[in-house]
């Protein structure tokens, strides 16, 4: 099956990134042998056409920034291979999926330092753009709070699409995998998240972002949950 035929609505671009599509390779490569992987690959296809016609295909593709790579159409795409191969892959090779993903991008920017003001207040700016086009998109419902100088940066999504697909389709059990990153991304600009529920198992995706230098840290300690997430002690921030 070629690639362009899962595309649900070709005005929509619905279709997962490619190098979400070199990842999940990767792992069936690692996990099964050359004469079934094609017919693995084509399963995972089936799956992500089928479940993707039963949601939404309204999210804008590629003209919208969270469906680019690691966006909210690889993450669909990511829970249908976990749906197709959760006998063979392991819970850590899921993250890997994700991190190799995201995490390039935020390699490019080793130069950003969040302790100091000055990349703090940009962060903040970014995070201001990103609501403008979560409400252009209405998608992740975004709420960013008022710039503090003395405090954390401080955001939430009321709402995730991937999430919400999560929830609908049974794949729960595999979102603490896809939202890890969220910390290690933050970890290389020289900050802290602090989040202490998400929108799979929560209202809400609560994001507090610090300088790893900033004593806010030790006040909020990580820890991983019973169900894989990483998380924080409770935070009285807002």
């Amino acid at each position: 099956m070629k690639d362009s035929e899962l595309q649900i609505d070709r005005s929509c671009h619905v279709l997962y990134s490619k190098p979400c599509k070199k990842e999940i390779l990767a792992k069936i490569t690692l996990h099964y042998p050359e004469v079934e992987r094609e017919v693995v690959w084509e399963q995972v296809q089936l799956r992500y056409a089928e479940l993707l016609s039963k949601w939404r295909t309204d999210l804008g593709g590629k003209k919208n920034f969270h469906n680019g790579v690691g966006g909210t159409y690889d993450c669909i795409a990511i829970m249908c291979f976990y749906d197709v191969c959760r006998d063979v892959v392991t819970f850590r090779e899921m993250e890997e999926i994700e991190e190799n993903l995201i995490l390039p991008s935020f390699r490019k920017l080793r130069f950003v330092d969040i302790n100091k003001p000055f990349w703090k207040k940009l962060m903040h700016m970014a995070f201001l753009r990103a609501k403008a086009g979560c409400d252009k998109w209405h998608d992740y419902e975004m709420t960013v709070a008022p710039y503090e100088k003395n405090k954390p940066i401080y955001y939430e999504f009321a709402a995730c699409p991937a999430a919400e697909f999560a929830k609908r389709f049974g794949f729960t059990d595999i979102m603490p995998a896809l939202c890890n990153v969220d910390y290690a991304s933050m970890e290389l600009l020289h900050a802290k998240l602090v989040r202490t529920t998400t929108c799979v198992d929560g209202c809400r995706c609560d994001y507090t972002i610090c300088g790893d230098k900033d004593p806010y840290v030790k006040e909020h300690p990580e820890y991983r949950d019973e169900n894989g997430y990483r998380r924080n002690k409770e935070c009285f921030y807002r």
